[in-house]
């Protein structure tokens, strides 16, 4: 296991800030191409994370470790199954982004580290103690209380929280290194992405042809906002101690939050404020517990990515978009 560095560096610090950043940001770029269709945009950004997975694997000659994983079997099964689960977040984000509902994304992304307690009583046979088992009944309540008073369910924050937390747990339990893993993923979703858009193209209805030049570039970069993030989280990863990376993990839901309400001028009602409010708690009383207990806050993974770090057995994973 690697051992963190007892104090956090400057370079951790803003390389975190730098992920994290981006990732809560994330909304904007995607706003910036909403003339795209989702499932059109979601097929461009595959194509492009596959372009820059290629890239890095190549610079960093790290083919070994894909080729180890495309001959293990149950390996590739599980790449294959969180490459599904990962390409669902994807879309769901943005869909939601180009529906206006980025407040949605955000109170997924809270949820995200207690749907990640949940997974690991139900899937790993993980104990929640008393302050967890409160903190999960709080953002249930919150969850309840939307859905009573808006009458539907939050489907939005409920699947990004939900394919994520199952994406953090099939990279627990079968993990894979972060750079094969990435390239692998993007390589299986790669023949369906490129397969829609030609069927798109052939009936017409592709948006690439008429869209102008700076909107092109942006879907071409795509690939970059995805990877680009990643480095700088995998850098502060190894540069700070778990219990600072886990406090960044609030940042990019919290800049997502103020750019629906102050940016996008999404409404905030008195049932968002109920459903944030019980969400925030239960997130406080889990960190108060954490600081309690002694123990560092569980390694933060991000919002909108693919390759969460292993954390120790009987500890959540904590991470976006």
């Amino acid at each position: 296991m690697q051992t963190q560095p007892a104090q956090p560096s400057v370079t951790g610090v803003s390389h975190a800030l730098i992920a994290y950043g981006i990732w809560g940001f994330a909304a904007v770029y995607w706003k910036a191409m909403d003339a795209f269709p989702a499932h059109e945009l979601l097929g461009y950004r595959v194509l492009a994370s596959f372009a820059v997975a290629l890239m890095l694997v190549s610079g960093a000659r790290a083919w070994s470790g894909v080729i180890a994983l495309v001959r293990q079997p149950r390996a590739l099964a599980s790449v294959a199954l969180a490459a599904s689960l990962i390409a669902m977040n994807w879309l769901v984000f943005i869909y939601a982004v180009q529906t206006d509902r980025i407040l949605a994304t955000s109170l997924g992304y809270y949820i995200n580290p207690l749907v990640n307690v949940v997974l690991g009583l139900l899937l790993l046979g993980e104990r929640l103690n008393r302050a967890q088992g409160i903190a999960v009944a709080l953002a249930a309540a919150g969850v309840m209380f939307q859905t009573w008073q808006l009458g539907s369910l939050p489907w939005i924050s409920l699947v990004l929280a939900g394919s994520f937390g199952l994406y953090g747990f099939v990279r627990k339990t079968a993990p894979a290194p972060p750079l094969a893993g990435f390239c692998l993923e993007t390589a299986i979703l790669a023949p369906v992405a490129a397969a829609a858009l030609f069927w798109l193209g052939a009936r017409g209805e592709g948006s690439i042809a008429s869209a102008g030049v700076g909107t092109g570039l942006l879907v071409a970069g795509s690939g970059l906002l995805t990877a680009g993030p990643l480095l700088a989280f995998a850098s502060a990863a190894r540069k700070l101690p778990l219990s600072t990376l886990g406090m960044f993990q609030y940042l990019a839901p919290t800049i997502t939050f103020l750019l629906a309400v102050g940016l996008y001028d999404e409404p905030f009602t008195a049932a968002h404020a109920a459903s944030f409010g019980c969400v925030w708690a239960a997130l406080a009383l889990c960190l108060w517990d954490s600081l309690q207990r002694g123990t560092p806050e569980p390694e933060a993974a991000a919002p909108d990515s693919w390759s969460p770090p292993e954390v120790p057995r009987g500890e959540p994973s904590r991470e976006p978009l």
